[in-house]
């Protein structure tokens, strides 16, 4: 009955026939298999798709779809089909690499097997003999397929225990690599989509790596439209917050394979948190773990003992078609659709394992928030679209830097009305931002970091320097989907149009004259002096203070960083050579966001006080020196700055 799950296993045998008739599966005892297999696999069959899995490694070898075989491709030279994976390191490891592990099953069992659904476990489990070898971890990985369901779900449960050692893990996920002569299309947003290059386009002799390998110039391209371009994964990142659905369309047949994930709550780094989604291969990815835009701050770093357990998914995978292959685009509008479905049946009723908390397990928070600035308005003023999470236990922003328990975020409404469902037990703090200030969490009226007045400010205080001045790419580096597109950030190469732009000396910004969408270049970055050589750049800000009373104490300067990578930031008040400066960061972040297309990293926030002395009556400047120089990718970018007076206030001069 094509109408019901069903699940077939095969195993291998030096003999001539095969009688499963006593094997455990209902379905099994139904099927009598004769002759020699070399494979052993595991079968499921629900009347619309059919997918097969290595048994007991638990990777998937074939999906069956709307006439196509298979749309998975297992001819690539390393990664075929699908699986998950993880990269692992040894404790005390810098960095955010290590050991490549797809994970393999050694112990297969079936755990629902009923008409309405089939779920099959997939375990490997740990012991000293492969110390070194394997990730200290057992690892529970399910599928699950439902009758009638043009798809199917996989999750898995990690867990360390009080006896096994220390390690890193730096990175899981599961990826999907498809028929490279079927899946063309590309669709991770609605105006994020395109044809893509043929993965042999990155070939020598085709491709031309560029500053790093990720990034190729295609030379000479199969398809010659894709001639000039830049291909590069990272160019298709996404916040977790947008994350939910992505994946290829293939045009003969007309089908699209999608990954959709209904829920954040088990990724790390919060909603702002960037990764990869879909690149060329083709290759289709559900991230639950990476420092992708956090560096080493997002590795999860276990201690030796530390017990611990988490459940990643469950994710859903999605295929669709339609009959008409001129309407084959409009996968993507059903993908959403099917998304959003998802979404409203979260979290399932259908996952077997216990460590799955179904509605009747999980809780509720709601309540309001309101902010008061006393120098913008004495009242208490509602949050609006303010972001209010529950994050593990930690310090004022720790959530951006949690990755080991899970995370549940909602925007507040226009009154600052927030509800947040289905939250798992447990114990949480609550935190919280909303766009035009950094709110810090104690009761649910908050009152942003203020000593003063505004003197002056640049930028919007959003966690991102999208508002800044962002430069046309080199025409020699151009992906023609970021051509006069809001993201426009994604083109490769922005970091060396810096000395373009500059090539004599570093920006000045007037207070009052300046413009920071058009004078305030996006990135803090390194000037390039020869080959391999940099230095660092000094930035100034020029404004003027009237009635300057220095017994009035103390001003403040906030610094929001959007992000850091490896650099930095110094800060002197009217003496470019000012030693030592009158603020030094220290070396700070490992985000990486320049190098890969992103807007924004992990958040820093600085407040730097300043003596009324340090100031004259009259014109000021403010140097802010990024220092380190070593690599075109040191830098920062700015997410809002502000000058406050003390109180009583001063007035500004704009010239």
């Amino acid at each position: 009955n094509h109408d019901i799950c069903k699940a077939t296993r095969e195993v291998v045998s030096s003999g001539d026939f095969l009688d499963l008739a006593r094997k455990p599966l209902k379905t099994i005892q139904q099927n009598i298999f004769m002759g020699r297999f070399y494979n052993v696999q595991v079968v499921i069959d629900n009347g619309v798709i059919v997918i097969t899995l290595s048994n007991p490694g638990g990777i998937l070898t074939g999906v069956q779809y709307n006439g196509i075989d298979n749309v998975l491709e297992l001819h690539n030279k390393d990664l075929n089909g699908g699986f998950w994976d993880l990269n692992w390191s040894p404790p005390g490891s810098r960095g955010t690499r290590g050991k490549f592990d797809t994970i393999k099953g050694t112990s297969f069992k079936v755990i629902v097997e009923k008409e309405e659904q089939v779920e099959l476990s997939f375990t490997r489990m740990w012991d000293p003999s492969v110390q070194g070898e394997q990730a200290p971890l057992y690892i529970d990985k399910r599928f699950v397929v439902l009758r009638g369901r043009s798809g199917f779900y996989s999750y898995a449960i990690f867990e360390h225990s009080k006896d096994m050692p220390a390690f890193n893990l730096n990175e899981t996920r599961i990826a999907f690599m498809l028929r490279k002569d079927k899946f063309h299309y590309m669709a991770i947003a609605d105006n994020r989509q395109r044809y893509m290059p043929h993965p042999d386009d990155r070939l020598p002799g085709r491709g031309q790596e560029l500053d790093y390998p990720e990034a190729v110039l295609l030379v000479n391209p199969i398809e010659p439209e894709f001639k000039g371009e830049v291909d590069d994964k990272y160019q298709y990142s996404c916040d977790n917050k947008d994350n939910k659905v992505h994946g290829w369309i293939c045009f003969d047949p007309p089908v699209g394979f999608w990954q959709i994930a209904p829920s954040n709550e088990f990724r790390t780094g919060g909603p702002l948190k960037q990764d990869l989604t879909s690149h060329v291969n083709p290759t289709t990815l559900a991230t639950f773990v990476t420092s992708h835009y956090a560096g080493e701050d997002l590795v999860v770093k276990f201690g030796a003992g530390e017990i611990w357990k988490k459940v990643f998914g469950p994710v859903f995978i999605y295929l669709n078609s339609v009959s008409d292959g001129a309407q084959a685009l409009s996968l993507w509008d059903d993908a959403k659709y099917q998304m959003n479905k998802e979404v409203k049946d979260w979290p399932y009723s259908f996952p077997a394992s216990e460590d799955f908390q179904g509605t009747d397990e999980r809780g509720s928070v709601r309540g309001r928030l309101l902010v008061q600035d006393r120098y913008i308005n004495m009242n208490k003023l509602p949050a609006k679209e303010a972001y209010v999470g529950l994050a593990a236990l930690g310090d004022i922003g720790s959530w951006q830097r949690e990755c080991k328990g899970y995370q549940f975020w909602v925007t507040a409404d226009e009154g600052g009305n927030f509800e947040i469902k289905n939250v798992r037990s447990g114990s949480y703090n609550i935190f919280a931002w909303a766009p035009g200030s950094r709110i810090e969490v104690g009761d649910l009226v908050y009152n942003p970091p203020r000593d003063g007045p505004t003197l002056w400010e640049i930028g919007v205080p959003d966690r991102s320097a999208a508002e800044f001045y962002i430069p046309d790419p080199n025409p020699k580096y151009i992906n023609k989907l970021y051509v006069n597109h809001p993201d426009r950030f994604r083109q490769y190469g922005l970091w060396e149009r810096y000395a373009d732009l500059y090539p004599d000396g570093d920006p000045v910004y007037t207070v009052g004259v300046s413009d920071y969408r058009k004078d305030w270049f996006f990135a803090h970055v390194t000037r390039k002096v020869g080959d391999n050589a940099y230095k660092g750049s000094t930035w100034q800000i020029k404004f003027k203070i009237e009635n300057l009373e220095h017994s009035l104490g103390t001003y403040t300067l906030r610094l929001a960083l959007a992000s850091a990578h490896h650099s930095e930031l110094q800060v002197r008040i009217n003496d470019p050579k000012a030693n030592p400066p009158l603020f030094s960061s220290g070396e700070i972040g490992s985000d990486n966001a320049i190098a890969r297309h992103g807007i924004h990293g992990i958040y820093w926030l600085y407040s730097v006080e300043i003596p009324a002395a340090q100031f004259v009556q009259g014109e000021n400047t403010i140097f802010l020196t990024q220092a380190m120089n070593t690599s075109p990718f040191q830098g920062i970018m700015y997410d809002y700055i502000r000058l406050e007076a003390p109180s009583p206030s001063f007035s500004v001069k704009r010239p």
